[in-house]
């Protein structure tokens, strides 16, 4: 059964003329500011195809999220940020059940905003967590984290005509989530708002996702005030962030609780 996504309908043909950072080897992945300038990133262990960058945020600023495809097939891509997929709004789980973003092969498309319609976005911008989109829904477990995850189209040998559609769901989610830090805390991290609405077309496709991502890209974005004391920037002494789960995640499956 087929399964229908989303699709920015304006793609590139080429990677934009864009100076700056990437990461990634499937995809490329770059953050640019409304200035056109690409934020620099600052590596970071990446494993078992999860590529791991820190990015410095600038208060205020509006951004979008560039992604060019290095495959020679069609990919999905599920965009989170600060944990949130940023088609339906709903927690993200980075998995191939959710909303995504579909790209031809070599062609590169821009995310700008949280989509809130077939032809609008509403612009990101940075600003402190607790002001975030995802705070105002009690969440901010993957707080400061742009999140994508790269499924290529399932290639079948023969596919049979299929005329029926079906609606994406949200993944379900456990009723209870750990509460975020203090306020005094978490307002010296960074998050993504809710800004001004652009228009933004786009148009529905089908699209069969293979089961496993292919590589995972995070970029963890912070003020520079907070790099320099986790010495991502060498200028200060070192501070651990709290925990994070998309961040923090090792790629294992964790032993089962204790039951009592």
């Amino acid at each position: 059964m087929k399964t229908w996504f989303i699709l920015f309908a304006v793609f590139f043909i080429g990677f934009p003329s864009i100076a700056g950072a990437s990461a990634g080897s499937a995809v490329d992945v770059s953050i640019i500011a409304e200035s056109g300038r690409s934020l620099p990133f600052y590596p970071h262990r990446s494993t078992h195809g999860v590529k791991k960058v820190y990015a410095e945020a600038v208060r205020g600023d509006h951004y979008r999220i560039v992604v060019r495809n290095n495959l020679n097939r069609r990919v999905g891509v599920v965009v989170a940020v600060d944990g949130r997929n940023i088609i339906s709004g709903q927690k993200s789980w980075l998995g191939n059940g959710e909303r995504m973003y579909v790209l031809e092969p070599h062609a590169v498309n821009e995310y700008s905003g949280w989509r809130t319609g077939q032809d609008r976005v509403n612009r990101f911008f940075f600003t402190d967590a607790p002001d975030s989109y995802a705070a105002a829904f009690g969440d901010q477990s993957a707080m400061g984290v742009i999140a994508v995850a790269v499924y290529p189209e399932l290639q079948r040998v023969k596919r049979p005509p299929d005329l029926s559609t079906t609606a994406p769901g949200p993944r379900p989610q456990a009723d209870a989530e750990a509460k975020a830090a203090a306020r005094g805390e978490a307002s010296q991290s960074a998050g993504t708002g809710y800004g001004r609405e652009e228009y933004s077309p786009s148009r529905r496709v089908s699209f069969e996702p293979e089961r496993k991502a292919v590589e995972t890209v995070l970029v963890k974005y912070e003020w520079r005030e907070t790099l320099c004391r986790m010495n991502v920037i060498p200028c200060g002494q070192a501070c651990g962030p709290a925990h994070n789960r998309l961040w923090d995640n090792t790629g294992y499956a964790p032993p089962p609780p204790v039951r009592p």
